[in-house]
């Protein structure tokens, strides 16, 4: 994998020119002067992300049943007593 270096306030290269360097295999950086603004990977390249979550996978670990339930206002102010 080669990586290009494109300044996007000089470059006559089209958005299709961009995609053609990232289809095969390039890494393109743009930049604005020398000013790196974004690097541009071909999409096999990027890192997966991690899978679903499981529920059930650590036993023990339980989440009470007014989870999603709204906190009083005495929390946000400071009020409640720990």
């Amino acid at each position: 994998m080669t990586t290009k270096t494109v300044d996007i306030q000089t470059t006559q290269m089209s958005i299709q020119e961009l995609a053609s360097l990232i289809q095969a295999g390039d890494e393109v950086i743009l930049t604005t002067g020398d000013e790196p603004l974004a690097r541009i990977v071909p999409m096999e390249k990027v890192e997966k992300q991690p899978g679903k979550r499981t529920p059930g996978l650590f036993p023990g670990i339980w989440m009470s049943d007014d989870f999603n339930d709204e906190l009083p206002d005495s929390f946000w102010l400071g009020e409640d007593e720990i």
